[in-house]
């Protein structure tokens, strides 16, 4: 069984109504936690956490993103890394090299079940492997009565993620989904202060995201590091080159409305509060002849709104151009503009004239910072009818740690009780389920519409 080399980028995701207290943010501060087991709501307690020992942890899955994982797990006091596993000796030994360059040697395994047959005192795993392989290790893990942090998606297939909820229920183990934006102070903030508290939007219309790359060369791999042929269609790959490049392959992953798309569209269901009534998209392989899934997608989405009327959200992935800005949300109203992104420098609020708020007075009470933007002289302007430039302000949270090190600090602290999942199965159950309708609609070229049994695991 599993362990191949990588999983998707990573993303937070939940629907819960925490508070975020006071009104300056720092990185882990001003999160009002909850303790409590997946479906009882009571607090759960590990014999790690009674000792008043660190959790043993293990990685499943070398590749780029549990190297990108390695990086936070490294600096995470709360844990002991004692484990890897990966079918692919060239990731293993890198992720092995690292920890021991620190003084931090972990065991290396090839597959996750040499891991689970190796490691007696493990309390927790977290799974990085291609996303046809979730669903089977994350099984597996919790029922061997181990917590589990799985990276978006859930699974390449509905009933896999399904899977993952009911495993989840049934062994009472914990079971946190890596969209990490979910854990983000500056998202949280933004939601609980500025959108719902202040409601600087006022009415909320219209949402747009994007995660535009450009071209890039598919993947490849070092001379004499080949995985034999065997091995490899023992792990679901037909070659090197699909092992390396499994995005792309119907089967393996999902194209990248999965693994690009996800951390927007998650945030378009957390940020609206609820699941959208319908999907329509366009997208096609109009560029890279090696690949399966599309490389473009066009996705449209209706949100109703609690005065019951419709706000869209537009999103769009291109693999082929950076163009407009890289990765963003956006999400308008009638009274102002919020644009989120994990990269700081993307962040901002535009206040329209008509709102009515002070937002000078909520900049006192640190709801926000002043930026003023350059007014345009008139003469640059182009038309007498086009809306005046509107006053950029800046939302004043700022943290010091690596982007998904909050996520996997709220996955250790739930263990020991100290937190509540931001991210738990049942909640990346709902918002991934829409995503996998939008990759049908693309597919179908067809408006799909979605109800909210549906998104019930």
């Amino acid at each position: 069984m599993v362990t191949p080399n990588h999983s998707s980028e990573s993303a937070g995701r939940e629907l819960s109504r925490r508070e975020f207290l006071g009104t300056t943010a720092v990185a882990g501060a001003g999160l009002l936690l909850t303790s409590c087991s997946p479906d009882s709501g009571k607090p759960v307690a590990t014999a790690a956490e009674a000792a008043g020992k660190k959790l043993n942890v293990a990685l499943i899955g070398c590749g780029a993103q549990g190297q990108v994982l390695l990086e936070s797990l490294q600096v995470i006091s709360s844990i002991n890394l004692v484990a890897c596993a990966d079918i692919w000796d060239y990731n293993r030994k890198i992720v092995m090299g690292r920890m021991k360059d620190i003084g931090q040697p972990v065991k290396g395994y090839h597959d996750f079940e040499e891991l689970l047959a190796g490691e007696k005192n493990l309390d927790a795993v977290v799974v990085a492997t291609p996303d046809f392989w979730h669903a089977p290790v994350t099984n597996a893990c919790l029922k061997a009565g181990l917590h589990v942090y799985c990276e978006k998606m859930m699974s390449n297939t509905i009933e896999g993620a399904r899977s993952m909820v009911k495993t989840m229920r049934e062994t009472g183990k914990l079971l946190q989904i890596g969209h990490q934006r979910r854990s983000n102070p500056r998202y949280l903030f933004a939601l609980n202060k500025l959108v719902r508290e202040a409601q600087i939007c006022g009415r909320l219309t219209a949402a747009h995201a994007q995660w535009n790359r450009t071209v890039t060369n598919d993947l490849g791999f070092p001379k004499k590091t080949e995985i034999a042929p065997e091995t490899l269609a023992k792990y679901g790959f037909k070659d090197m080159h699909q092992f390396r490049n499994w995005r792309w392959f119907k089967g393996l992953g999902k194209g990248p409305l999965s693994d690009l798309g996800a951390h927007q569209i998650d945030i378009f269901n957390w940020y609206f509060g609820g699941m959208p009534r319908s999907v329509m998209a366009s997208g096609g392989t109009d560029y890279y002849k090696t690949h399966e899934w599309f490389d473009n997608a066009m996705v449209i989405y209706e949100f109703i709104q609690p005065d019951g009327g419709v706000a869209r959200a537009f999103y769009q992935v291109q693999t082929t151009t950076s163009a407009g800005g890289g990765y963003f949300e956006m999400f308008m109203g009638d009274e102002g503009t919020i644009k989120m992104s994990e990269n700081p420098n993307t962040c901002g609020l535009w206040r329209e004239d008509r709102s009515t708020k002070s937002w000078d007075e909520l900049a006192g009470k640190n709801f926000l910072r002043t930026s003023p933007t350059p007014q345009l002289a008139e003469a640059d302007k182009v038309d007498v009818r086009e809306t005046a430039p509107l006053i950029k302000y800046d939302i004043p949270v700022s943290f010091a740690k690596k982007i998904h090190q909050p996520h996997l600090e709220n996955f250790f602290n739930a263990i020991n009780g100290k937190a509540k999942l931001n991210c738990s199965g049942e909640e990346a159950f709902a918002s991934e389920y829409v995503i996998h309708k939008a990759v049908e609609a693309v597919e179908t070229g067809q408006k799909i519409n979605i109800t909210k049994e549906e998104t019930e695991a």
